[in-house]
């Protein structure tokens, strides 16, 4: 009996190990399973922007009609194009509307999203966008002749001469708060050389971005034929752009000035001619919004009112962008919008609301070791949902990653049919020590305190196997114990019974000895 319990803990063992190992095994093969996200990604920068390939059949692009719309499913005028069909949207004056959440890039709102439109100038964005990605803000611009007197006359100007030498950073101030297109051509031509090679990289950068119905031709938004994009698209050039910090600055300065140059002796005051985040328009003050934290706006005749908008509130910061208006519509459907997104929906952070993908504190390995989780979720991750919505409701997906060793992969959550965040699974940095058996080891071996086990899928599943083969050999060696008395108390009876008979026949004889 003794020698059986003796094997049944020394199984018991064997199988807690077996488990540990299993939990070890499981997290370092999902730092070496193959994500087959970047691979996916289409190679946008062999596409070749400004070729006759790039043209679209520009008769569809009918800025301020109801008449341009895409190949794409139609949206009715009006009706949500977000992760929810809430009811309480507003019924906004603009042909062309997208409110996206700038953290996740979950679109809440959309009409008529993927229109193509004339932009105007919130072009500007991506040319914005393109300077604070390849330029120092120190470096010193030289306006030519080309980039002052080749623009439209009548157009915005910031006022700068032929011949100024101006920094970046001056310039995209000119560029952002006051529509400069003398700026927007001077940028371009620092980048590029020319603003026509410079269109070619917006258009680049635009379909690495996603962009899929967006086609520049100039850098500031002038009247272009070949010069189009969506409201989709261009949320998602506000987005790309929102997440430097000196666009963010930019966007969000109300006022200001440009010293002096070689060309002008007089400093050059600028003020931001937003009207939700300013007064630059004495009579339209009624529209300055609390939340407002930076835009663009944009108008041509052709194009009519445009206007990219940035808004913060509870945690939540939310891009609009409306196009195809007349003023200053622009700036009641954007208001109506944000207030209709901020009132309808949330943030959640994933780490805080996930239990599925959540790790314990520490990670039992046993009496030999206690460590901490080797990977988890990025805290700062977020979802947007609406309000009548719990964390629950989404539903997710794992891609494991193996080309950032801080990154081990991402879920994605969807809610909808609609992606509304997802969370990287960041690794910690945790190692497993080597545990001396031998006291005698030498120093070397005492300095590789550290190991790396690679551990493949099939190790894995042998880990499996024995497991589920040793959870088999031990119910049957319970079965056993249980029985093990009985059987012993069988054959007992059986021994009394033979001795008694034994003992019968013995008294019989003697009775018939006796008689």
């Amino acid at each position: 009996m003794k020698r059986i319990l003796t094997f049944i803990l020394t199984l018991t063992l064997a199988l807690s190990f077996c488990v540990n190992s299993f939990a070890a095994a499981t997290t370092a093969t999902a730092s070496e399973t193959q994500t087959g996200t970047s691979e996916a990604q289409t190679d946008t920068s062999k596409t070749q922007a400004g070729t006759s390939e790039a043209q679209t059949d520009t008769s569809k692009v009918q800025a301020g009609t109801s008449e341009a719309q895409t190949d794409t499913s139609k949206v009715q005028a009006g009706a949500s194009y977000g992760i929810s069909n809430l009811s309480g949207a507003p019924d906004i004056v603009a042909e062309s509307a997208v409110v996206m959440d700038a953290n996740t890039g979950t679109i809440l709102y959309g009409k008529e999203a993927d229109t193509k439109r004339y932009p105007a100038s919130i072009t500007k964005v991506m040319t914005a966008l393109l300077a604070v990605e390849n330029c120092k803000m120190s470096d010193v611009i030289t306006y030519s002749n080309a980039a002052v007197n080749g623009i439209e006359a009548g157009s915005s100007t910031a006022g700068i001469n032929v011949g100024a030498k101006l920094t970046v950073e001056d310039s995209l101030y000119a560029l952002m708060l006051v529509s400069a297109n003398e700026a927007a051509a001077a940028i371009a031509e620092h980048i590029s050389g020319s603003t026509t090679e410079f269109a070619k990289l917006m258009t680049k950068r635009a379909k690495e971005l996603g962009c899929t119905n967006t086609h520049f031709a100039n850098p500031h938004g002038l009247q272009d034929e070949n010069h189009y994009t969506t409201a989709h698209d261009m949320a998602l050039i506000a987005q790309a752009a929102y997440q430097n910090e000196t666009f963010r600055i930019i966007i969000g300065t109300k006022m200001y000035t440009i010293p002096p140059t070689n060309k002008h002796a007089e400093e050059t005051v600028l003020r931001n001619h937003h009207d939700m985040l300013c007064t630059y328009h004495n009579a339209n003050r009624k529209y300055l919004y609390p939340y407002c934290v930076g835009g663009k706006t944009g108008y041509t005749a052709t194009a009519n009112s445009t206007l990219v908008t940035y808004a913060e509130k509870d945690g939540m910061t939310l891009i609009c962008v409306v196009m195809n208006t007349q003023s200053p519509n622009q700036f009641i459907d954007t208001v109506n919008l944000f207030d209709y997104a901020f009132d309808n929906f949330q943030v959640l952070n994933v780490s805080e609301n996930d239990t599925d993908y959540s790790a314990e504190a520490t990670v039992d390995n046993g009496n030999l070791n206690n460590i901490a989780p080797f990977v988890e979720l990025d805290k700062d991750a977020v979802i947007v949902l609406p309000k009548t919505a719990e964390f629950s409701d989404t539903s997710s997906s794992v891609e494991y990653n193996d080309s950032d060793p801080e990154i081990a992969g991402s879920i994605t959550y969807t809610y909808a049919g609609r992606n509304v965040g997802k969370a990287d699974i960041k690794t910690t940095g945790v190692v497993v020590e080597g545990y001396a058996f031998d006291n005698e080891s030498t120093e070397e071996e005492e300095q590789e305190a550290v190991s790396t086990v690679q551990v493949k899928p099939i190790v894995v599943v042998l880990l499996i196997v024995a497991v589920i083969l040793l959870g088999v050999l031990l119910f049957f060696l319970k079965r056993f114990y249980d029985n093990y008395y009985i059987i012993k108390h069988n054959r007992a009876v059986r021994r009394d019974r033979k001795d008694q008979k034994r003992r019968i026949r013995k008294k019989r004889r003697r009775r018939r000895r006796w008689r």
